[in-house]
């Protein structure tokens, strides 16, 4: 009796969760694909890429294009400037969706929290494209509605050059993607808040602790995990930055704060169809990301902390 239901034991959480397991197949499908497939491509990066002879027939020419690379004059600003840009994005917008989180949290009433909810999501699911419109508009030397307002409330003698000055346009690019991702990185936060177990509220109100002691003291501690991920999984991304966005909102006046990574394999690679030396550029960028989010996550344990694997 025992043997002959064995068979049905081991496959029966199959037969009824098959639909599920159904499901489950689109991603994994669509990662092997569009993710792990496509990873056949960094060959390239070896190669002297023809378009005519494909990747299995192009020459295998070793570490010249990662050398041709790293010999450009434009190469080592626009890695500077890559890494510049995402530290300061680091250091100014990684605390926000802390904060937003833990103030939504004690927000009582549900109404004000759901709109101020939905105003703080909005801006994530907009386009850079729509989004530059707006800040190259908003931020516009003389008719920019920032300086006009300035101006007339005598708060400055004159125009602000958000878009003109590196320095300047440096800090305006770096607030403008706090803005834009604060909401998305508040909803990790507020879903780990949302896991805490209340009785530690109960416990720490017994004990006298304020509002401020109970977030010092429960609420920071109970979402630290959370926290240390996320900042393990950005420091990862320190060599990536997306294209649009410094594109979009870039131009001539700014070029060597504003020229980055992507921009630079864009305007040397893509343009010039130099695809090989593109290809290693961002095989440069992975490879170097993983060291990076490898020694975060090893400095991490060290301290005492979980960390990501």
């Amino acid at each position: 009796m025992t043997t002959a239901k064995t068979p049905r034991k081991k496959t029966g959480w199959f037969k009824r969760d098959w639909r599920l397991y159904l499901m489950l197949l689109i991603p994994v499908v669509w990662y092997l694909l569009f993710c792990y497939k496509p990873m056949a491509g960094v060959m390239i990066a070896f190669q002297k890429y023809s378009l005519v002879k494909g990747m299995w027939g192009s020459k295998f020419v070793g570490w010249k294009n990662f050398a041709f690379v790293m010999k450009q004059r434009d190469f080592l600003p626009a890695l500077i400037n890559t890494l510049k840009l995402n530290i300061m994005g680091l250091i100014v917008g990684f605390p926000v969706p802390v904060v937003l989180a833990i103030m939504l949290n004690e927000i009582q009433s549900r109404g004000v929290k759901r709109v101020s909810q939905t105003l703080l999501y909005l801006p994530h699911f907009l386009s850079w494209i729509i989004i530059g419109g707006m800040m190259l508009k908003i931020f516009a030397p003389t008719t920019g509605v920032v300086n006009a307002t300035l101006l007339k409330w005598g708060w400055i003698k004159e125009n602000i050059p958000f878009l003109s000055d590196g320095p300047t346009w440096q800090w305006t690019y770096t607030l403008i993607g706090v803005w834009q991702n604060m909401g998305w990185g508040t909803i990790l936060y507020l879903s780990a808040i949302t896991g805490i177990n209340m009785e530690l509220f109960e416990a720490a109100k017994i004990d006298g602790a304020n509002k401020l002691q109970q977030i010092w003291h429960v609420t920071l501690p109970g979402i630290r995990s959370t926290i240390v991920v996320l900042l393990i999984l950005n420091i990862g991304q320190m060599m990536n930055i997306s294209f649009d966005r410094p594109y979009i909102l870039g131009n001539t006046l700014v070029q060597d704060y504003c020229d980055v990574l992507s921009t630079y394999v864009y305007r040397t690679g893509i343009t010039n169809a130099k695809f090989d030396r593109a290809t290693a550029i961002g095989l440069f960028q992975s490879v170097v990301g993983f060291i990076m989010i490898t020694a975060a996550n090893f400095v991490t344990k060290r301290l005492g902390e979980d960390g990501i694997w």
